[in-house]
């Protein structure tokens, strides 16, 4: 398969939706998730990204991943709620996790033609637009996945020139992830509403915006 597509996370909401949006486009796409694929494993990153490899070769890498609650794990009100565990797991899952698919997945992007590489962030991950505090933990590993990303693309506008590299705040969404923190008066949005506004602006961008960090419409979000 040629310009396939392949979205990690693929079991998770916003991941299911890209997966449905690009299969009903005709897009060949490959889904990866646990556990085929565990973010806190970097040899199943390794076989998964050896796979895709020997399928096709990827124009399309969305990685729809990120923890913010689980067992033992909360977002935090207050600094005196921190944990060091539940930290840790932060940013092994939401930083650490999409770093080393960066590793292994970036040299499977064609070199001759347009490409893009998109994770999902969040908006709270920004520094700039931090008024309210608290959720230590979950700001601080999606800052920290900025700063890859960014600096990925920095990277990689040395070898693949063509290849786009952004971070994506996709909004608050009807998800596992979201549920019971979505405040009163926000806008919720279904997986397959998100999925194809990231999708349409995916189709839109240019080389010249890799390193950005972006709304689901595309516009500029502060760092």
């Amino acid at each position: 398969m040629d310009n396939v597509a392949v979205v990690i996370g693929a079991s998770g909401g916003i991941g299911g939706a890209l997966m449905d949006r690009l299969q009903a486009a005709g897009r060949p796409v490959i889904g990866l998730s646990r556990p085929d694929l565990d973010l806190t494993d970097e040899n199943s990153i390794a076989r998964a990204a050896r796979r895709v490899a020997g399928l096709g070769t990827p124009g399309l890498i969305l990685v729809a991943t990120g923890v913010l609650h689980g067992p033992g794990m909360q977002p935090e009100k207050t600094i005196r709620a921190l944990d060091a565990d539940a930290m840790a797991r932060a940013f092994a899952v939401n930083a650490v996790g999409p770093a080393l698919i960066l590793r292994h997945f970036l040299p499977l992007l064609p070199r001759n033609r347009r490409s893009v590489f998109a994770a999902l962030s969040a908006k709270v991950g920004s520094i700039a637009d931090n008024r309210l505090g608290g959720w230590y933990s979950y700001r601080a590993s999606k800052a920290a996945l900025n700063q890859i990303l960014r600096t990925a693309a920095v990277e990689l506008r040395r070898t693949h020139p063509q290849a786009i590299c952004v971070a994506f705040h996709p909004g608050t969404v009807a998800t596992p992830l979201s549920e019971g923190f979505a405040k009163t008066g926000l806008q919720v949005q279904q997986p397959q509403d998100a999925a194809s506004a990231l999708l349409a602006t995916i189709d839109r961008l240019e080389p010249a915006q890799s390193g950005a960090f972006l709304d689901r419409f595309g516009s500029p979000i502060r760092w």
